[in-house]
């Protein structure tokens, strides 16, 4: 292979933050590309690094890009309208493969046209390796880790964040919130898919479900919750599902930190007309002209933003009232885009530079802990991000 790594996307916001995090943090030696449509702006960048042009509407560029690589990073979205080429390319290729996409529709539908291919390919594709979903995925596999792995564990999570969203990012949820229907489909034909695949069942004698909860008052988490269905759930689920250190009995909840009653309550109506509005193409339009994509926050806004990632297990026989419990924690600064960029990159790093040290579980779509698991953990801690039992 021609490079270690190519970051396909590098002139986007989130794409300008991982180049430089990559040139930052690369081991001596490590080869490493950027890649996009526009040979002009790349070299503008200024990052020292090798250019490959490609383009996610040019099939045949991303043939060349994903057959240069090792690992290809893509921050290219929505990925539901520019992921896919991509995708494909490096699942034919046997190419490794991560993204930071919190799409869910997008990633069930990698996996039903595109699993089997990378299985054959050797390509370990792994989406979701920013804010979505690597606090949620790994935070669960860190507090597993702390526990017996022959007993039930019911276990929530409880997100807080401090920060602000880019254009893309808010591109992305408008897309998200316009096809419920359609990601629900695609939900279901993937569960039918996975129920009949070898690798996607959970084993005989386990037992693995999402808990959806209900909005309330938590002290533990600091206040009031609610749940969501965003794509954490998604893949603390799958990752459960397949690893059998989750225990015989695992349940998951997942929930937001909204604060006070009166936030809570805003967040929902505002949720709610959000999602009205973006069912008919007009207003949805509307929507999309409140932020342009490529424009986020400023490093000043960054540097005042921060995250928290509270995991509480309730483990044992019983009941919930007689369980014994364990609170973990995994906290960073900024969420969506400082350490978006980092966990993006460490994950890159760890497919191309850990080798035999990574679950060997081969070819195909996985979780970001079941294809990273304890490795990319320990990465994250050293670029000091916490996990901890507190």
């Amino acid at each position: 292979m021609k490079y270690d790594i190519v970051l396909f996307g590098a002139t986007g916001f989130v794409g300008q933050l991982t180049a430089e995090y990559l040139v930052a943090h690369a081991l001596e030696g490590a080869r490493i590309a950027i890649a996009g449509r526009d040979r002009a702006r790349l070299e503008a960048l200024g990052t020292a690094l090798d250019v490959v042009v490609a383009d996610a509407g040019d099939k045949a560029s991303l043939k060349t890009l994903a057959e240069s690589a090792r690992v290809v990073i893509s921050t290219v979205g929505p990925y539901l309208r520019y992921g896919e080429p991509l995708v494909a390319a490096c699942a034919a290729a046997g190419t490794d493969y991560v993204d930071l996409t919190g799409e869910p529709e997008f990633v069930d539908l990698m996996y039903l046209r595109y699993h089997e291919a990378a299985k054959a390919s050797g390509a370990r594709i792994v989406h979701s390796c920013g804010f979505d979903s690597i606090p949620y995925d790994l935070g669960a596999l860190f507090t597993v880790a702390q526990l017996p792995d022959d007993v039930p564990i019911a276990l929530r999570g409880f997100g807080a964040a401090k920060g602000t969203i880019s254009g893309g990012t808010f591109h992305s949820a408008v897309g998200m919130f316009g096809r419920i229907k359609e990601a629900g489909r695609v939900s279901r034909q993937r569960g039918s898919a996975e129920r009949h695949a070898d690798d996607g069942r959970v084993a005989e004698g386990r037992a693995v479900r999402g808990e959806p909860g209900r909005p309330h008052r938590e002290p533990l988490a600091g206040g009031w919750v609610v749940p969501v269905p965003t794509i954490d759930p998604q893949h603390v689920l799958r990752s459960a599902r397949l690893d059998s250190s989750y225990g015989p009995d695992f349940s998951y909840s997942h929930f937001v930190v909204t604060g006070g009653l009166l936030t809570t309550v805003g967040v929902g109506v505002g949720v709610g007309v959000a999602l009205t509005l973006a069912q008919l193409e007009p207003t949805r339009n509307l929507l999309l002209r409140l932020k342009k994509p490529g424009r986020g926050p400023d490093a000043a806004r960054r540097a005042r933003s921060s995250f928290r990632v509270r995991m509480v297990a309730d483990y044992g026989p019983g009941s919930a009232g007689e369980r014994e419990r364990l609170i973990t924690e995994v906290r960073g600064g900024d969420p969506g885009y400082g350490e978006t960029a980092k966990m993006l990159s460490e994950s890159a790093f760890a497919l191309a530079f850990d080798g035999e040290a990574l679950p060997q579980r081969g070819g195909g779509m996985w979780t970001p802990a079941l294809a990273l698991g304890q490795p990319l953990i320990d990465r994250l801690i050293r670029a000091g991000i916490t996990f901890e039992v507190v």
